[in-house]
């Protein structure tokens, strides 16, 4: 039975027109050049959330130093971190090594090929599964994300909030029956390229747009207003004090964050959270005496914001040194030199820190 989103719709000259366009106008991009399972699929997870041009060089350097399932699987957990330093959303890369451990385990290194198979391992959402067997296998499985559904948004003008969970659904009803058979690979990076290229958030690049013809959002002058998509709330500011502690050496200390929660596994400098502007030395300094007995703190070095999806760290930097016999060395708290401290993966803020003050 057609989607009634479908009727009237000339589905056989859009997909004829958006694949032509997409084999003539693809960019050049590391991830295009094989359909290997393993390495689309670490693409596609790098891609999520994260611009193209700041992943291709991240791609580029994992794909050398982990080049096959294999490789990645028996990696070191410090390792990957480093090699996905400053990409952020730290669980992708660790839900992926858990995934590829087991596609090892599992399959003999071979991503599976089958739906059922592939979105049952950790990280594996119904995008990533799409794309996964659409590009490296030729499957007609759909691959929606907030791209695509902004693209189609106009295409067939529907008119739904997007950031609704239910959106995402329809919209995968109806691409079932719009993806083309024959090419499915490319139809749906030419749906992502046209989102990318043509199809942008603002000012849609319509008089350049192949498919522009079947585009009812054009032809009714509202694809400015689509998609619908219902704001989110504002991050929220945390103010936080961070403390650079020295031996006599000049060495630093670091500290891994806890194995749960944002930035799991990380390092970083330590730090607290803090009640105010005008008592954060003196909260700062009452935490550094009991934890590391430190001299007096400095003048604040530093000042570091960055912004999470729900939050915003607004992070002052101090720096003190340590009286006497240094802070003890364990699996969690290291004394590191300038040099030593590249070996180690840290968020961006405290990153940050390292290019400013160490």
């Amino acid at each position: 039975m057609e989607n009634e989103l479908l009727q009237d719709f000339a589905t056989e000259s859009f997909r004829e027109s958006l694949v032509n366009w997409f084999y003539e106008n693809q960019r050049i991009l590391p991830w295009r050049e094989s359909k290997d399972a393993y390495r689309v699929w670490v693409s596609e997870i790098m891609l999520q959330q994260t611009r193209v041009e700041t992943v291709i060089p991240y791609y580029e350097a994992f794909m050398r130093r982990f080049p096959t399932a294999e490789d990645l699987a028996a990696a070191d957990e410090e390792d990957i971190l480093k090699a996905w330093e400053g990409l952020g959303y730290y669980s992708r890369v660790r839900n992926l090594q858990s995934a590829v451990k087991e596609v090892v385990e599992q399959y003999g290194g071979k991503v599976p090929d089958t739906k059922e198979e592939i979105s049952s391992l950790k990280g594996v959402g119904p995008y990533t599964a799409g794309a996964i067997l659409s590009i490296a296998y030729g499957k007609p499985e759909p691959a929606v994300d907030g791209n695509v559904m902004r693209v189609l948004s106009r295409i067939l003008l529907i008119e739904e909030d997007i950031a609704k969970p239910a959106a995402r659904k329809r919209f995968e009803q109806v691409l079932y029956e719009l993806i083309s058979k024959e090419d499915p690979s490319a139809f749906n990076q030419g749906l992502m390229e046209l989102g990318a290229l043509i199809c942008t958030p603002r000012s849609p690049g319509c008089l350049l747009c192949p498919v522009r013809p079947h585009c009812r959002a054009y032809e009714a002058g509202v694809q400015e207003g689509l998609p619908i998509k219902s704001k989110k709330k504002k991050p929220l500011p945390k103010l936080m004090a961070a403390l650079i502690v020295r031996n006599e050496e000049g060495e630093v200390l670091i500290e891994k964050r806890p194995a749960e929660g944002l930035l799991a596994r990380l390092w970083q400098f330590p730090n607290i959270e803090t009640a105010g502007v005008a008592t954060q030395k003196e909260e700062l300094a009452a935490w550094a005496e009991e934890q590391f007995q430190v001299e007096a703190l400095s003048k604040p070095v530093q000042t570091v914001e960055h912004v999470f999806s729900h939050l915003i760290w607004q992070i002052t930097v101090y720096e003190a040194r340590v009286k006497g016999r240094p802070i003890g060395e364990s699996e969690s708290r290291r004394w590191v030199s300038k040099q030593e401290i590249e070996q180690f993966a840290f968020p961006v803020s405290h990153q940050k820190i390292i290019q400013h003050s160490i």
